[in-house]
C-alpha cells in the first residue's frame, strides 16, 4: 500500500527563523513555498533526495499547526506516506479500524490528494499522499 516517504512535516513558530537557518547551514537552494488558507498555514518545502522536508508555519491561532505547537513545542508533525491510490487506501485502513481524520481526500499544498490518519493509531500524525503525477 505504501510506496515511500513522501515528505517529513516540522511544526515551527517561524519559517523565516527555522527554515531560513535549515536552508542556509545546509547551502540548501530557495524553498517551494506555499500558502494553504483551508489549514491555515504556510509551507516551506524542501527537496532532499527525492522526499521534501516541510516547514510548517501557522497562519492563524485556529490552525492545526498551530494547536500542536501550543501543546507540543516546535518539532516533527507528521510523515506524509505515497499510495498510488488514496481512495482504496482509506477503505483498505479504515475496514481495519485505522481512525482517520479525513474520510475523503482533499486537495494537498503542492496539488496532490491528500488524507490524514489520526495519530492515536501510530504514535504521530501520518498523512497519505496520491501525487498528482500518479493520476496523470
Amino acid at each position: 500500500m505504501l510506496n515511500k516517504i513522501n515528505h517529513i512535516g516540522i511544526a515551527v513558530r517561524s519559517l523565516s527563523q527555522r527554515a531560513d537557518y535549515f536552508q542556509t547551514v545546509f547551502n540548501l537552494p530557495e524553498p517551494e513555498i506555499k500558502n494553504v488558507p483551508s489549514q491555515k498555514v504556510k509551507v516551506a518545502a524542501y527537496e532532499i533526495g527525492g522526499i521534501k522536508l516541510e516547514f510548517l508555519e501557522a497562519t492563524s491561532p485556529e490552525s492545526p499547526v498551530a494547536k500542536f505547537i501550543e501543546k507540543k513545542g516546535e518539532g516533527l508533525h507528521h510523515i506524509g506516506f505515497e499510495v498510488p491510490d488514496i481512495i482504496q487506501a482509506l477503505t483498505e485502513l479504515k475496514g481495519q479500524g485505522v481512525e482517520v481524520i479525513d474520510s475523503q481526500p482533499r486537495l494537498g499544498a503542492f496539488g496532490d490528494k491528500v488524507a490524514f490518519l489520526h495519530p492515536q493509531n501510530f504514535g504521530i500524525l501520518v498523512e497519505l499522499v496520491e501525487p498528482a503525477d500518479y493520476r496523470q
